[in-house]
């Protein structure tokens, strides 16, 4: 049996009591799924509630309509009520919502479209990625002057190797399901559209597993591979990216939303030509 919550218009969390798996899902077509402040925090409260179950042994992150999340909604980094949280000291929630959080329970992506700038650090704070064969993934807010402040400058390194996690985050280019999976960021590949029923397969084996033995060797594995606090280090990552998001990212972003950078052109400041 399936039960629906609805965080807000645009995030709900299907728990399957028979199975222990939740799914968060992420519905704003009209935006390919973008995030608000009002989608990040219901994202939040979906986190909250699925690591508040003890019935729920895992959850499943899906964005609907054939895009996981294509990044922060840049139409509202000019409007303060819509912007997503940002603290000038790195702390607080993250701006694309849980992914300055800490979880006791697999977590799993279940990628399709475009996930990518904040979109794919969303994707980076899960556990596991089940990723579409025709899912594009990218840092793309290189081109906008946006920097990655949801985790991404911190655990794309330490799922990928620094050098390949600096070809991305250098560059911002493209990067196909294969190639994320040579890389290590994608874990599975599935047809089109088996995202999402992929991952809750995945999501319930997980779950069908003594759970004493999972969570400790979870716990183990994740504490042991960052020789510092992780806390700490996303605080930085949010500090050191806090000035260059009014520096460039306000001005870049206002001009995407008024229709530049479409087609993978970057953004550059009005004052700045091509050579």
């Amino acid at each position: 049996m399936i039960a629906t919550q609805n965080l807000n218009h645009y995030v709900r969390i299907e728990a399957n009591e028979d199975n222990g798996v939740a799914t968060i899902v992420l519905e704003r077509p009209e935006r390919r799924n973008a995030v608000d402040r009002e989608v990040a925090e219901a994202l939040i409260d979906a986190f909250v509630h699925f690591e508040a179950q003890p019935a729920l042994r895992a959850v499943v992150l899906f964005g609907a309509g054939g895009h996981f999340c294509a990044s922060v909604d840049l139409s509202a980094l000019n409007d303060d009520a819509r912007r997503n949280e940002l603290h000038a000291d790195g702390g607080g929630p993250g701006p694309m919502g849980p992914t300055h959080m800490s979880f006791s329970k697999p977590v799993i992506a279940a990628i399709a479209g475009y996930p990518v700038a904040g979109g794919l650090e969303l994707a980076a704070m899960c556990d596991l990625r089940v990723v579409e064969e025709d899912a594009v993934l990218g840092v793309f807010c290189r081109r906008v002057g946006t920097p990655l402040i949801d985790g991404g400058a911190v655990r794309l390194p330490r799922l990928m190797g620094l050098s390949c996690a600096l070809d991305l985050i250098f560059t911002g280019r493209a990067v196909s399901a294969q190639e994320a999976l040579a890389f290590g960021l994608a874990n599975r590949i599935v047809p089109k559209g088996a995202a999402c029923e992929a991952a809750e397969q995945l999501a319930a084996q997980l779950a069908a597993f003594p759970q004493a033995a999972l969570l400790a060797d979870r716990r183990s594995a994740r504490e042991n591979s960052t020789l510092e606090d992780f806390a700490e280090t996303l605080r930085r990552e949010g500090a050191g990216g806090y000035q260059a998001v009014f520096a460039e990212g306000v001005a870049g972003a206002a001009r995407f939303a008024a229709g530049a950078g479409r087609h993978g052109e970057t953004i550059l400041p009005n004052d700045e030509k091509r050579h």
